[in-house]
Parts: structure tokens; sequence; C-alpha cells
């Protein structure tokens, strides 16, 4: 149950039940924080599917955090443009793309079974569909 602290702050706000679970979320969002961060001075880390991910986890583990990274100056605007329909950058697809393709290959060489070896394949094709029909993000204008 929130209270009118939490839904001042997002009237989206539903935290997950379980502590465990919640904490979970947590440190899952400082994670992905973290990795967002990096990925601003690192060119083959994406920041916009970082952020966004951080933001889910907030969004279901801490109104305050959730509110920090959205509103944030430097960070929020990667999640706006998103949630705003404007779209990612290319450059942030096509590095979340190759990412995700590496893991998924890896993945798919690593385990043995083939039903889940195919559910991998589905789910990443799916992902990238729904990734590149995004809008292009022109940075600076």
């Amino acid at each position: 149950m929130t209270n009118n602290k939490e839904s001042a702050v997002n009237p989206h706000f539903r935290p997950v039940k379980s502590q465990l679970l919640r904490t979970a979320l947590l440190i899952c969002g400082w994670m992905a924080t973290g990795l967002g961060v990096l990925g601003i001075f690192l060119p083959l880390l994406p920041t916009t599917p970082f952020l966004l991910l951080a933001a889910a986890c907030f969004l279901r583990s801490s109104p305050k955090f959730y509110h920090w990274l959205v509103h944030h100056p430097k960070l929020g605007h990667y999640i706006a443009y998103y949630l705003e329909g404007k779209g990612i950058p290319r450059k942030a697809k096509i590095y979340t793309l190759l990412l995700m393709w590496s893991t998924i290959l890896l993945s798919m060489y690593i385990v043995p079974l083939l039903a889940v070896r195919i559910l991998l394949l589905l789910s990443a094709t799916g992902v990238s569909v729904y990734i590149w029909r995004q809008p292009d993000l022109q940075l600076g204008s």
C-alpha cells in the first residue's frame, strides 16, 4: 500500500509486497544506474537501456529514487526521450543490439537444451524488432 508521500512522487507507484524482491529491485536499479552512467563515457556500453531498466526497478521499489532518476539534470533526459516517444539514439540502439545478441549467442552456445535455445532466439528477435522500430532520436536537434 502506498502512502500519500509516495503517491505524490509518482501516482503509478505500486511497490512490490515482498521485502526481499524490493531489495533486489533496489540493488538492480542502482547497478543499472551505474552501468548507465558508465555508458555515457564508454563507447561500447549503452546508456539509455540501463537507465530505463533502473527507472523500472525504482518504480516498483522506491518512489524517492525513481523521482531522483527521472528528474536528474544529466540522466533524466535519456528516460524522458523514451517515455515521450521521441526515441532512442541510433548509436544506443546498435550498441544495445550488439551487446544483447552477443550475450544471447553465448547463452545459446552454453545451454544444451534446444527448447531454451529456441526461446532465447525468439525473445531476442522480439526485443530486437521492438528496439529497432523505436524512433531514432537526433541528439542536438
